[in-house]
């Protein structure tokens, strides 16, 4: 359990230079007051703990679904499974992995997108918590990682921890850029950025890993299903 949580705060970390790339700019102009330092303080805080609500209730969604599998006993197969697309996405030419303007995604995210923007025209603490639970929704593929590990806990309490801890992950870089500005330089960014398919790919090979089961410690434990667990259950009276 410690290990699963520090690895999922270990991605927030580190995946935050990227955020700084693709959110910071939103998170520059978020409507704070800045005549005040504690309304400032508390509608950063607010902001950024809206995005974590959204990444675990993410994190109850899909720690159903990754419980389902591992009832069934294809946990294994589902964390293979999982790592192998990561892998597609990311080794793929973009051309071939694109997803379509005229889709019910697409429609769906620039509505997304529009009504965030009438949000940045009200300064209280609710549109900022508001902003952040909605930010959260927007399409990033750090977040899509962090998901792939929550489901492949194969746990519903697992799982919202696991997300929980990356979003915890993603505060110190995030508050602070929205609370103090761009403080970090664009080389560092531009660096992070480059470094982030490397890490998408790590953690590819330790899913397909994880579902191997090898019987290594901490990387690809033995994931004995007891089926006659669930056997025991049914024929009790």
């Amino acid at each position: 359990m410690t290990q699963l949580m520090f690895a999922a705060f270990t991605m927030g970390m580190l995946g935050s230079f990227h955020c700084v790339g693709m959110c910071g700019p939103l998170a520059l102009s978020l409507p704070l007051k800045s005549n005040s330092f504690w309304a400032k303080l508390t509608g950063s805080f607010l902001y950024n703990w809206g995005r974590i609500i959204t990444y675990s209730v993410f994190g109850f969604i899909f720690g159903i679904i990754g419980s389902s599998f591992s009832f069934f006993g294809y946990q294994q197969w589902l964390s293979i499974i999982i790592g192998v697309v990561i892998l597609i996405f990311i080794l793929l030419p973009k051309k071939y992995t694109a997803v379509s303007n005229n889709n019910f995604f697409y429609s769906f995210f620039t509505k997304l997108r529009n009504y965030l923007s009438k949000l940045f025209s009200k300064k209280s603490n609710s549109s900022l918590f508001t902003i952040g639970v909605l930010n959260g929704l927007l399409p990033c593929g750090l977040v899509y990682m962090a998901a792939a590990g929550a489901v492949a806990t194969g746990n519903i309490f697992n799982s919202i921890l696991f997300m929980a801890f990356f979003g915890l992950g993603t505060l110190p870089i995030m508050w602070s850029i929205a609370f103090w500005g761009n403080f970090v330089g664009i080389n560092l960014r531009n660096n992070i950025k480059k470094a982030y398919p490397y890490m998408m790919v790590i953690m590819a090979c330790l899913l397909i890993l994880r579902g191997m089961g090898l019987g290594i410690q901490y990387v690809s434990p033995k994931l004995d299903i007891e089926k006659k667990e669930i056997l025991n259950c049914c024929e009790k009276k």
